[in-house]
Parts: C-alpha cells; sequence; structure tokens
C-alpha cells in the first residue's frame, strides 16, 4: 500500500489534487463539503503514517485523545474557576507528550520514541498548547470537539506547521468565500504550488543534494590536514543556510496553496526573510508563524509574569532576559543538542544586541538612508547564515567526532 510523505515527490501532488477536485467544485458553487474533506484529511494522514511507520498512526491517535480530553476538560474547569496551578498544571500536560519524545531521543530510549513520537507531534502540540493558553485568557470560551478534531488534524499543515491559531482557523471553517475571493484564493494557491516547486524541487534539490554533499566532504577532508579549521566551512555555511530556507519556504507554500484549494486561509510562513535589516525584523519574516507562537506564547508571557510579580524593575533588563529565555526554549525545542542550544542562545543574545543598538540609534541620532539599510541588510544575512551553520550540526561532526 502507497506511503505518501507529505509535499515529498510529484506522486504526492497527483493524488492531491485528484482528491481536493470535489472540494474546489463544491466551494466554487458556494457549499463547503465538510464530510468530505474530512475524509481527505484522514486518508491523508492515514497514507502519511502506512508501511513502516504505522506505529505513529497508533502514537498520533493515542496523542489526540490526550489532548481531547485535556483541552475539554480544562475549558470546563475554567467555567467555574481560574486557579494558576491548574492552568501550570493542565499547560505541563500539554506538552509533556513531545518532551518525552524530546527527551528520548538524545537519550537513545528508542522504545519510547517509537511509542509516542509520530511526523508533526511538535505542530500539534503548538495547536493544542495554544488553545488551553488561550482558554485561560478568556479567548476562546466553549470548546466544539468535532472543530477541534479538525483544527489538530488538518491535513495540509500536520506534518511541519505553518502553525494556526484557532479562533482563525475556526472562522474560515464556519464559513465559505465568496466565488470572487474564491477564484482569488485558487489563483494565489497555483502561484504557491509553482514557486514551491521551484524552491523545494529545483533550487533546494540542487544545493541540498549536488552541492552541499560535495562541499562536506572537501571541508572534512582539509579539516583533517588543519586539525579542524577549514575555508570550506564558509561555502558549506551559506549552502546549507540556503537550501534551509529553500526547502522549508517550499514545502510552506506547498501548505498554504494546498488550504487555500480547500477554502482555509492558512498563514503564510516566510516573506523574504534575508531582506530583514537586523534580527528582529529577520523573525517577523522567517518561520513566522512558530517565531509569533514563541512571542505570544512564551516571551510575552515570561515578560508579563516579571513584571507582575516585580522582580525586576528596568524594562530592559527584562526584555533582554525574555529573549535569551525565549530563543533558549526554542533551541532546546529543535533537540538536545548542544548546537541547537547555542543556536538558540546565538539569537537570544543577538536580539539584546539589536535592541542595544536601537537605543543607541535613537539617542545618537545615526543616520539612516538607503545605503545603511543595504550595508544593516548585508550584515543581518552573515549573521544569520553564521547561526545557520551553528544550526546544521555539522560543526559537531567535523570538531567532536
Amino acid at each position: 500500500m502507497l506511503n505518501l510523505q507529505p509535499y515529498a515527490d510529484p506522486q504526492y501532488f497527483v493524488y492531491l489534487l485528484l482528491a481536493l477536485v470535489p472540494l474546489a467544485v463544491g466551494l466554487y458553487f458556494g457549499k463547503r463539503i465538510d464530510w468530505y474533506e474530512v475524509i481527505v484529511s484522514l486518508v491523508f494522514i492515514f497514507l502519511m503514517f502506512n508501511g513502516k511507520k504505522y506505529h505513529e498512526g497508533y502514537a498520533i491517535i493515542g496523542f489526540m485523545i490526550w489532548q481531547w480530553l485535556l483541552v475539554w476538560g480544562y475549558t470546563l474547569y475554567r467555567k467555574k474557576s481560574n486557579n494558576a496551578l491548574v492552568f501550570y498544571f493542565a499547560t505541563l500536560l500539554a506538552i509533556l507528550p513531545l518532551v518525552i519524545v524530546k527527551v528520548s531521543a538524545p537519550a537513545h530510549w528508542t522504545h519510547v520514541s517509537t511509542l509516542l513520537g509520530f511526523l508533526g507531534i511538535s505542530y500539534l502540540t503548538f495547536r493544542s498548547t495554544a488553545m488551553i493558553l488561550e482558554t485561560r485568557d478568556g479567548s476562546i470560551k466553549t470548546f466544539n470537539p468535532w472543530l477541534f478534531l479538525r483544527f489538530m488534524l488538518f491535513m495540509p499543515s500536520i506534518s511541519s506547521g505553518p502553525i494556526d491559531r484557532y479562533r482563525r482557523f475556526e472562522k474560515d471553517i464556519t464559513s465559505v468565500p465568496s466565488r470572487e475571493k474564491y477564484v482569488s484564493m485558487l489563483e494565489k494557491a497555483v502561484w504557491y504550488f509553482f514557486l514551491g516547486f521551484l524552491y523545494k524541487f529545483i533550487i533546494s534539490h540542487y544545493l541540498g543534494e549536488v552541492w552541499l554533499p560535495y562541499i562536506q566532504a572537501f571541508a572534512i577532508d582539509a579539516a583533517q590536514v588543519h586539525h579542524g579549521w577549514t575555508w570550506w566551512l564558509i561555502p558549506y555555511m551559506y549552502t546549507t543556510g540556503l537550501n534551509l530556507f529553500f526547502d522549508f519556504a517550499g514545502y510552506s507554500l506547498f501548505a498554504v496553496a494546498t488550504s487555500y484549494v480547500m477554502g482555509i486561509e492558512l498563514p503564510m510562513n516566510f516573506d523574504k526573510p534575508f531582506l530583514s535589516k537586523n534580527l528582529k525584523e529577520f523573525w517577523n519574516r522567517w518561520h513566522i508563524t512558530l517565531s509569533f507562537w514563541f512571542r505570544d506564547y512564551i516571551f510575552m508571557r515570561f515578560v508579563f509574569l516579571i513584571m507582575k510579580k516585580k522582580w525586576i524593575k528596568s524594562r530592559v533588563t527584562t526584555s533582554n532576559i525574555a529573549y535569551i529565555f525565549n530563543m533558549l526554549v526554542m533551541g532546546f525545542w529543535h533537540g538536545l543538542h548542544w548546537y541547537y542550544i547555542a543556536y538558540g542562545l546565538f539569537h537570544g543574545v543577538g536580539l539584546v544586541i539589536n535592541d542595544a543598538w536601537i537605543r543607541y540609534k535613537k539617542k545618537h541620532n545615526v543616520p539612516h538612508n538607503k545605503w545603511t539599510d543595504a550595508i544593516a541588510i548585508v550584515i543581518t544575512f552573515n549573521v544569520v547564515m553564521l547561526s545557520f551553520l551553528l544550526f546544521s550540526g555539522f560543526l559537531d561532526t567535523l570538531w567532536f567526532k
């Protein structure tokens, strides 16, 4: 039986587009075929976990039951009370499966990761945890079990995002776009599909499958001669960074395009990140839904907690600590390896320096024009590329193995 990994090869798109035709026809004529949409999502999820990955199918079923009970239970509780300890406990339980999977991988607890892990567990955890957080805030007041399942198991973005928000998704899924709007969405979908193919199957393929192994081999050989350092790290740094962008941006374009065909305006994940003038702007353009998730649910809440408890008086110090804490959490989320944690710390410190520079410019009226903007873009691009070299883990392979 077929085993289809999301957006991995042209064959996937043949089955996907054929399956979406009835949905597109229905939406064009002003009708959302809910039952068919659910069947399509479930079939593609089944095929994703078919074959050697059947155990992941059992894992996602168990995970969904766990999260369904948690969100439903906390929604019932929140109608009657709002105890902080209960909220923290519910949040901890929501992220517990992900934490266990992340810890089990570097500890080589294969049986644990096999039992609980599945493709997309991080992004589904972000969705359910955000629902608990927004329920605590009062933004979400009721629990609709049917909409919850459709939100969590929305097929286009189940494996790697973009990370949607429940209230935005609910608004789309319970309505039908006008014919004019839907035609516009289809036009965008076609463009995103073609751009995604260019990014993922041409540019990323060349960078990752042709050019990167060649550079990597030379870098390792040169490092053995020069005891660790090699100038080949420079082309490796740019190649791996650009490959990371084109591969993930291509995937994200496919996910957004598919959701548009299904009448859902899934948020975009990238917005010309390499034209950013500083690191803060970069994180507003790079993996946007993840960046904003961490900003809204970790950074802002951490700042609010410090200010509410009056642990630190200085707002600058508070934001600096929050930057580092937020990015360290992001680093740990990527994995319990030193290079992921160092990557998070790198960007945390970088954001602190970035804010300090912005304050300095305002205080001393540093000139601002198109040339300074160009210099800022070049500096930011190279800083980001350096961080991607760290993120790639290649230094671990090169120097510590």
